[in-house]
């Protein structure tokens, strides 16, 4: 069962996302909070597995709240969805910055918000190509020189091979078909990478490979 808190400050949306969730036969809307604050509250009472967090909020807002979740290590397992009506930029870089493992505007279809609950849980980032492709243009504004992340030495080539994919917004099954290997041996790849170097998701790998100048603007055509 996979345990889901909402964080947003209007009833009516909580109320619609409860129902659509609480359909599921594996999930479970836990938990309900109306700012940042009670949300951060309620998470370290009850570790669910999923937050949907909205960004604009009283008290602490939503991105300020999921760098205090993503900052306690015993929350480290929280995954953190952020919700917004309008699919800014900034938002984007800020949320995945906040250390958010995907980003989700609130007109999404159904069926995509209930693929995404899923692929968090299982280490997949909710970052589109196009996504990919703003935030990496993103970083190429805002950063300076490329510094190595810690562990980076620790990585194999190949493993380096499958962030650089990981990077420009590829998923396993076709990162695998890249390498020419199974997708299970791709999933393996990444997840070994993400533990060497400390990575909550595929969305902070992301963030690691253009800092590391893994992955340079334009790759992404």
């Amino acid at each position: 069962m996979i345990r889901v808190l909402l964080a947003d400050d209007q009833s009516l949306v909580r109320a619609g996302f409860r129902a659509l969730l609480d359909a599921q036969a594996d999930i479970e809307v836990v938990a309900e909070a109306a700012d940042g604050e009670e949300a951060v509250r309620r998470i370290r009472e009850l570790r669910p597995d999923v937050v949907l967090m909205d960004i604009r909020m009283p008290v602490l807002d939503g991105l300020a709240a999921t760098r205090r979740i993503t900052g306690e290590d015993t929350l480290r397992e929280v995954r953190v969805v952020m919700l917004t009506t309008f699919e800014l930029d900034e938002y984007v870089f800020e949320a995945i910055r906040s250390g958010a493992s995907g980003f989700l505007v609130k007109d999404t279809e159904p069926e995509e918000l209930l693929r995404a609950v899923r692929a968090v849980v299982d280490g997949d980032a909710l970052l589109s190509p196009g996504v990919t492709r703003r935030l990496i243009s993103e970083f190429a504004a805002r950063s300076k020189e490329p510094a190595a992340a810690a562990g980076w030495a620790r990585l194999t080539e190949r493993e380096r091979e499958v962030m650089a994919l990981v990077g420009i917004g590829l998923s396993n099954e076709e990162i695998a078909r890249r390498l020419v290997v199974s997708p299970l041996t791709a999933k393996t790849h990444v997840s070994r990478t993400m533990v060497k170097l400390g990575a909550r998701d595929r969305a902070q790998l992301v963030v690691l490979a253009y800092e590391s100048g893994l992955v340079r603007p334009g790759w992404l055509g």
